[in-house]
C-alpha cells in the first residue's frame, strides 16, 4: 500500500504540480487549500503518512494547522514538511518548535528535492 500524502497549498497551480509530482511518485495524494479542507480529510480518519504544508493561506496561517495537527491524535506524530515562501529565521524556529520535519524555503528547492526529502523521511 502507498504512503498517503496531504498537500495543505492555497496555490491551485503550485498544489497541481507538487500533487502531480508526488503520485509520480507513488505516493497516494490528499489536497486542501485551506484549513477547513484539510481538517475535513484528517477527520475523516483516513491514514496520513506525511503532511506538506504551505504557511501563507487564506483562512488561517499554516503555524495554527500546524497547533491544531499536533493536538489531533491520528496526526499528531504524523511528519510535516513545511514548504513555504517565508524564510526569516523566526518563522522557521517557530516551525520547529511546533514539530515539523523539515523546513523548506519554495524558491530554493525544485520539486524533485522535495520528492527526495519525502523520500527519505518516509524510508
Amino acid at each position: 500500500m502507498a504512503h498517503a500524502i496531504l498537500i495543505i497549498e492555497d496555490d491551485n497551480f503550485l498544489q497541481g504540480l507538487e500533487a502531480k509530482k508526488m503520485k509520480k511518485e507513488g505516493y497516494d495524494v490528499y489536497t486542501a487549500g485551506n484549513s477547513v479542507e484539510a481538517f475535513r480529510i484528517i477527520d475523516k480518519k483516513i491514514k496520513i503518512d506525511m503532511i506538506l504544508l504551505d504557511l501563507m493561506l487564506p483562512d488561517v496561517d499554516g503555524f495554527e494547522i500546524l497547533r491544531r495537527i499536533r493536538a489531533t491524535p491520528d496526526v499528531s506524530s504524523t511528519p510535516v514538511i513545511v514548504f513555504s515562501n517565508l524564510s526569516e529565521e523566526k518563522d522557521i524556529e517557530k516551525a520547529k518548535q511546533l514539530g515539523i520535519s523539515e523546513f523548506m524555503v519554495k524558491s530554493n528547492f525544485t520539486l524533485d528535492q522535495l520528492a527526495d526529502e519525502v523520500k527519505a523521511i518516509l524510508g
